[in-house]
């Protein structure tokens, strides 16, 4: 028994120090491969092309190509998603780029050859407009670096659509729209723009945030560094490296590090390990309680994407409010004043599907007669309940583990719900983190 105690004892301090105590929160997100390549791509000098400005993003794509060919994310069973066809492609481009792994190339290329068809298949009906924009921009780029892409004759067809439906989108969207704040605008996917797009320097110079990046994007701020040479760009890029030191970077930097912390607290809550980590919990959550105090709102649009705005609103409503902090739920439920953001979420509501779960879960904790929360929790439920339907109808591949979790969110009321018994589905439903490096450790606490 003592033994027992002081392995959990070891363990938890193990994770205080690793997790808790780790002023780089970077390190706790996955790397995208995607990001990662067009890093790779970018030359030391760009007359003479001889060698990668970061050889170490090179080196990560070498080193984390899957058993089966490709790069990107995979689902709850470790099958590759919609994600891994652009991804591949654009490591391959990488790879070709400076004429090294050949064999990882061939066997991209057997990959995608092999699996286009029938990830486009499952996913056409709901094919992302990021995906859209994308994917027809990286086989074009694969083509131009020599790779023969030879795509399924069944595939075809719904490759040519792919194409019309981004050339409609390049037509009718503007370059940067300050009234779209549901999805990231098209600057933000510079590097996949066509050279017929004809996108001036200084436009792409106006745009650039104080950091030095284009819309906190990896990818697109490596293809402005490359296209302007501008140092503020060098700077951002230099910084994103710096701190990722494996090699991989993230498809967002800089990560917003009150979500990520808001984030762990969650998962740490949801394994039923709280307990062992009550002082961290506090410190975390006490400080975002003085900075959303202290903040005071700004007219107009936020420039955070509404998805990720509502996420870290509810989030961290229920956080505070189980730990017994006075909340005002007017910020989570300001959505619901919105006539054209209600429409564009009924009408995109499986894109939606994370945010309304962590919506309708922040309203577990409504008082009597707080109304706005109430319509809240009835619009995500109605939500929720949709999704699941047309993913049933439709297979819109919203992953089996996430919907077992929302069904029994949406059949079995909290307050009637057991803790240990909670604690239980979560680890075996839902038991997948962005915060990989750090799960194992969290999973042996369990255990011992």
């Amino acid at each position: 028994m003592e033994q027992s105690k002081a392995s959990i004892e070891s363990l938890v301090s193990e994770i205080k120090e690793e997790v808790f105590s780790n002023d780089n929160l970077h390190e706790f997100v996955s790397s995208s491969a995607y990001d990662t390549a067009w890093l790779a791509m970018i030359p030391v000098d760009p007359r003479k092309r001889n060698c990668p400005m970061f050889e170490n993003c090179l080196n990560w794509i070498l080193k984390n190509q899957n058993e089966d060919g490709f790069w990107g994310e995979t689902n709850d069973d470790g099958l590759p998603t919609i994600d891994t066809l652009p991804a591949t492609l654009a490591c391959m481009v990488a790879l070709q780029t400076w004429n090294v792994g050949q064999e990882n190339i061939d066997k991209g290329l057997a990959f995608v050859h092999s699996k286009v068809e029938i990830l486009l298949k499952i996913n056409y009906h709901n094919l992302p407009r990021w995906f859209v924009i994308v994917f027809p921009a990286m086989i074009a780029l694969a083509e131009a670096a020599g790779l023969e892409l030879l795509f399924p004759q069944g595939s075809k067809g719904v490759i040519v659509d792919i194409f019309f439906k981004r050339q409609r989108i390049l037509n009718t969207e503007e370059l940067v729209d300050e009234s779209q704040y549901c999805d990231l605008p098209l600057l933000a996917y510079l590097e996949c723009l066509p050279s017929t797009y004809n996108v001036h320097q200084k436009e792409i110079v106006k745009h650039l945030s104080n950091d030095g990046s284009l819309f906190q994007s990896p990818s697109a701020t490596a293809y402005a560094f490359m296209a302007t040479g501008n140092i503020k760009c060098r700077r951002y890029l230099m910084s994103l490296v710096q701190n990722c030191p494996n090699g991989g970077v993230p498809a967002k930097y800089p990560m917003d590090e009150e979500l990520i912390k808001l984030c762990m607290v969650d998962h740490v809550q949801r394994l039923g390990l709280a307990e062992h980590f009550n002082e961290e919990i506090e410190k975390i959550l006490a400080k975002i309680y003085r900075d959303q105090k202290n903040h005071k709102a700004k007219p107009g649009k936020t420039n955070m994407l509404l998805p990720i705005k509502l996420y870290k609103d509810s989030l961290a409503f229920r956080l505070l409010r189980m730990q017994g902090y006075e909340v005002n739920p007017g910020k989570l439920c300001g959505f619901l004043n919105d006539a054209e953001i209600l429409k564009h979420m009924e009408e995109n509501c499986e894109q939606f599907i994370t945010v309304m779960y962590s919506v309708y879960t922040a309203t577990d904790f409504l008082f009597p007669g707080e109304y706005e929360l109430e319509e809240a929790r009835k619009f995500a439920k109605r939500m929720l309940e949709r999704s699941i339907k047309r993913n049933k109808d439709h297979n819109f591949v919203i992953s089996k583990r996430f919907q077992n979790v929302v069904k029994h969110e949406l059949k079995l009321p909290w307050i009637a719900r057991l803790d240990h018994l909670d604690h239980r589905k979560w680890i075996e439903e839902y038991n997948v983190t962005p915060l990989v490096d750090w799960e194992d450790l969290f999973l042996q606490v369990i255990l011992s």
